[in-house]
């Protein structure tokens, strides 16, 4: 995602549209395949994106012209820190669905899966799970 997406809050809002429209299908198509990868059902996808059902299916019928918001846009900028991430601590597919299915000790998750964080609905969920791993990989 360029660095105008990044801020938002200060840009006018023709520019903000306009950059919504121009990385949301390139954004939604990234998310379905980290979605798949990971073995997501079609309600995890929905909680990480936010999005009521007949939003979710709307959009996957139209890719193409999809514009998302910018909460959602966010949403999928966590998820995709958060599968660089996996991919370089726990390389192996096996490891990484497994780190996000398993209860994880850590006081940040109190004992919930990863992925279980991730998808109680709140932008803030992504960004703790986001967090933890940018800790985990030094930065």
């Amino acid at each position: 995602m360029s660095a105008a997406l990044l801020d938002l809050p200060n840009a006018p809002a023709s520019a903000v549209l306009r950059e919504s429209e121009r990385v949301s299908a390139p954004a939604l198509r990234a998310f379905t395949a980290i979605a798949d990868d990971w073995d997501l059902s079609s309600k995890e996808r929905q909680a990480v994106l936010g999005l009521p059902a007949s939003t979710y299916y709307a959009l996957l019928k139209r890719v193409e012209r999809a514009r998302l918001s910018p909460d959602t846009l966010e949403r999928i900028s966590y998820v995709l820190g958060i599968y660089k991430a996996l991919r370089i601590l726990l390389p192996r597919r096996e490891a990484h669905l497994a780190w996000l299915r398993h209860p994880n000790a850590d006081p940040g998750f109190a004992g919930a899966a990863p992925l279980g964080v991730m998808t109680a609905g709140k932008v803030a969920n992504l960004y703790r799970v986001r967090r933890y791993l940018d800790g985990e990989r030094g930065w």
